[in-house]
């Protein structure tokens, strides 16, 4: 909760870092999973606002260096926070479904998160499998509304569906670039000699690889006047589906899938796909003339969309459900809704030395 943290922001990330035992590569003092998937957290504090719940401030706790950044929102963190804020009494338990009106203080957007529950206490167990995550759990769906514009102001921060950027080392670079969950550029795997099936310690080897990514990420920010921070822009490449095998060595067909999709998370390809990635990628892949629509399996077309989409992903498939429509305006998306599950591991008290407040 807010309120068990210092006033003092300064002091606030201090104690955030201890608690996270950052910076360490591996984390040892401190509570953190050393892995970017897992060095995360949510502050959460009652409504300041009509018509929210809570209010939400997502957190990227740095894991080798002593940062905590809060430029982004993230979808998985943001699967938990219903769940707490009905745990801690902040919503009223309501059977069957709870829906928990959550304010995400990094993007300025509303999220709805539907959260199943019995005899006033929230359900964690059931047979809703996420690629990527063991195990399986009661299914929480999350709404983001209105989602364009969180950083930038608008959905195509350029007003372009593509945009050509050029590299350092002279190569080009067709992008479209989406602001919606987080904003995120996309590009063609094969324009920089990728196949859009690479798993993660195949692309990391290559150091060549993450430096060249961040190449684009830097020109993204740099034509869309995003601040370059660890966690945006983000960027991913995409290919159209064919068959591969995830880290598990599943196989996913090319039948399964609307496109394949690989994401940077704080310089390293992501295990999976983000649930915050997956908005501007379903976004993009519904939007005619973007890199994705170029090569993802064609959408209905039509003045009102509403789509599930595959996505082909490191650990398996994601689906995602986007709602959109052509308006005078331009182009306008109402909202995407994706399934999550979460469930309360522990609750109790972590200390830190007491050298973080002096």
């Amino acid at each position: 909760m807010e309120k068990d943290l210092p006033r003092d922001t300064r002091l606030r990330d201090r104690v955030v870092l201890a608690v996270f035992g950052s910076p360490d590569l591996r984390q040892i003092d401190g509570l953190g999973g050393a892995d970017s998937l897992t060095s995360k957290m949510a502050i959460i504090s009652p409504a300041s606002e009509e018509g929210r719940d809570i209010d939400y401030t997502f957190g990227a706790v740095g894991i080798d260096k002593p940062f905590v950044d809060y430029s982004a929102n993230c979808g998985n963190i943001s699967s938990a926070v219903g769940p707490f804020a009905i745990d801690r009494g902040l919503v009223k338990a309501e059977e069957p479904f709870t829906v928990v009106k959550i304010f995400n203080t990094n993007t300025q957007k509303m999220i709805l998160a539907r959260v199943p529950v019995k005899k006033g206490k929230v359900i964690s167990d059931g047979d809703y499998i996420i690629d990527g995550v063991p195990g399986s759990g009661a299914r929480i769906d999350l709404s983001f509304f209105d989602p364009g514009g969180a950083a930038t102001g608008r959905l195509l921060p350029t007003g372009n569906a593509t945009d050509q950027i050029t590299l350092d080392s002279g190569e080009r670079v067709t992008v479209t670039i989406v602001d919606a969950g987080n904003p995120t550029a996309f590009f063609r795997a094969n324009d920089l000699g990728l196949k859009g099936t690479e798993l993660p310690a195949e692309f990391d080897r290559d150091g060549k690889n993450g430096m060249r990514l961040e190449a684009v990420r830097k020109r993204v920010a740099e034509l869309t006047g995003i601040p370059l921070s660890p966690s945006i822009p983000k960027v991913a490449f995409v290919a159209p589906p064919e068959s591969y095998k995830t880290l598990t060595q599943a196989e996913i067909q090319m039948g399964e899938i609307d496109f394949i999709a690989r994401a940077m998370a704080m310089g390293k390809m992501h295990k999976v796909f983000p649930v915050t990635g997956s908005i501007p990628a379903a976004i993009a892949a519904v939007l005619p003339g973007s890199v994705v629509h170029g090569i993802a399996v064609k959408p209905g077309e039509g003045s009102l969309i509403k789509r599930k989409l595959k996505i082909g992903h490191p650990s398996g498939v994601l689906d995602v459900e986007v709602e959109a429509r052509q308006e005078e305006q331009g182009f306008h998306v109402v909202q995407c809704t994706i399934g999550r599950t979460a469930r309360k591991i522990m609750e109790g008290r972590v200390y830190i030395s007491g050298d973080v407040y002096s």
